[in-house]
């Protein structure tokens, strides 16, 4: 008798990984009439969900809670010194967690989307194996969309306890009285600002010349500023070198010669994208030397009719962006135009306190591209919302091109540190990537008194005839 052998199950798409590049592919997909399978071998939501951006912010989010009530008594509210139970904070986070996995779960089995649980392995003629099972699942088309991991540094090997990452540190149930956090980028920012928002004593160190590389000096700054002012011991240019464990915590040494004794370490030096394993040699596929897929800008390989998106791909390793590359792909699969990401002007949003946000070039780039500038500022200091909720840390920085007549022209970036100002970005995001010159903008009116009037102020002063920014 011959043997059977199992024929692969068909779909229109099938996306490897469930993370937000991996979903909004499907849910996009769906929305289109494909029919769709996810391969993912945890849970759907990825990094971003369970082990990233939702648990980080709804931890930071305790944090302003928490100077929030410690700040009460200038509002003629009497509220004794409040405490942290990081436990119960700890678990209203797996809740939120929960709360969005379950409703994302809901939403792609409502659009007919088939979830296999398992890794994936892309094969010839656009076949998926899936982990230890061997399903098969041919796809007439696929995206690749498996994220990254955590990178570490040689001699500071993660066991969850003295030296952790970003996962083992979300999944705390007791905070460390001290730390040092390497890496002074996004990531690094936002933990060194939240655990020292909720007493423990943190060393920020960072091998470069500034905290957070990219964002425009002057935000860094204020930031830098806060930093200090809040007891966080900040140490730039300094490379650490090492550890050695003493019993309840370790000594990190750094710099030159310089060491800090601490209770743990969270290291927080970038993420490399999970590409190993994932695609079969000869197909195709290029992955470069530092591990991402190579893609044209329609997110396609050089595989026929696959794609790879998010965190896989060189880009922002940034859950919206992950986003944007999804529906580029599933509108290059419909035969549909597909806008490419224009990766020099996405939003950008940091969570720490002060927050930070920003789209387009740093005054610094801008000047290092050859452009002639127009820059203005508006401090938070003089905002009306600002006062009336007590924090005026910050500003709003808008950088345009000069033009021939010496008029602000076209606007290359618009930066902010200050009071929610990741929800105040959009109408910088927009008037940036409209290409919109000042008097563009300046004819929309801003509500008032409000945060996001900075912005509509900063702009009206670059047509030379501001309000109340000079």
């Amino acid at each position: 008798m011959n043997e059977v052998i199992p024929t692969a199950e068909q779909f229109d798409l099938v996306v490897v990984g469930g993370g937000p590049g991996g979903y909004a592919a499907a849910l996009y997909g769906a929305s289109a009439g494909l029919s769709v399978a996810v391969v993912e071998q945890d849970k759907v939501g990825g990094t971003c969900l369970h082990r990233g951006c939702v648990p980080a912010k709804q931890f930071l989010e305790t944090a302003t809670v928490l100077r929030t009530v410690a700040g009460a008594k200038e509002f003629g509210i009497q509220a004794s010194q409040p405490s942290v139970d990081f436990a119960v904070s700890q678990a209203r986070k797996r809740k939120v967690v929960d709360q969005l996995w379950r409703g994302l779960v809901g939403l792609m089995r409502r659009r007919q989307i088939t979830t296999v649980e398992g890794s994936g392995f892309l094969g010839p003629d656009r076949v998926v194996r899936v982990g230890a099972t061997g399903q098969e699942l041919r796809g007439g088309h696929v995206v690749l969309a498996t994220g990254s991991v955590p990178m570490t540094l040689p001699g500071f090997e993660v066991e969850g306890q003295v030296v952790m990452t970003s996962d083992e540190l979300l999944d705390l149930e007791v905070l460390p009285g001290s730390v040092v956090v390497v890496g002074g980028g996004a990531v690094g920012c936002e933990f060194a600002s939240m655990l020292a928002d909720l007493g423990t004593q943190v060393t920020l160190l960072e091998a470069l010349p500034k905290l957070l590389p990219g964002c425009d000096r002057e935000v860094v700054d204020v930031v830098t500023r806060s930093f200090n002012k809040r007891g966080i011991v900040v140490r730039t240019g300094a490379a650490v070198r090492g550890h050695a464990p003493n019993g309840t915590g370790t000594v990190v040494s750094f710099g030159d010669d310089e060491q800090v004794t601490t209770d743990a370490v969270v290291v927080c030096v970038g993420r490399r994208p999970r590409s190993a394993g994932v695609v079969a040699d000869g197909l195709g596929v290029e992955i470069d030397g530092r591990g991402h897929v190579v893609v044209d800008e329609r997110m396609r390989t050089g595989a026929d009719g696959v794609y790879a998106v998010g965190d896989l791909v060189a880009g922002p390793q940034l859950a919206h962006v992950g986003f944007a590359e999804a529906m580029v792909a599933v509108r290059d699969i419909l035969g549909e135009p597909a806008m490419p990401v224009d990766y020099q002007k996405v939003p950008w949003c940091i969570y720490t306190h002060p927050e930070v946000a920003f789209a387009g070039l740093s005054e610094e780039a801008a000047q290092a591209a050859g452009y002639d500038l127009v820059v203005k500022r508006d401090p938070f200091g003089g905002n009306s919302r600002a006062r009336i909720v007590g924090d005026t840390e910050g500003l709003v920085k808008v950088i345009a091109e000069r033009g021939s007549d010496g008029a602000a022209g076209r606007l290359l970036g618009v930066h902010m540190a200050g009071p929610w100002v990741t929800e105040q970005l959009g109408a910088g995001y927009l008037a940036l990537n409209w290409e919109a010159e000042p008097t563009d903008v300046a004819h929309f009116l801003q509500p008032h008194p409000t945060l996001s009037e900075a912005f509509g102020e900063t702009v009206l002063a670059l047509t030379g005839r501001g309000l109340h920014v000079g």
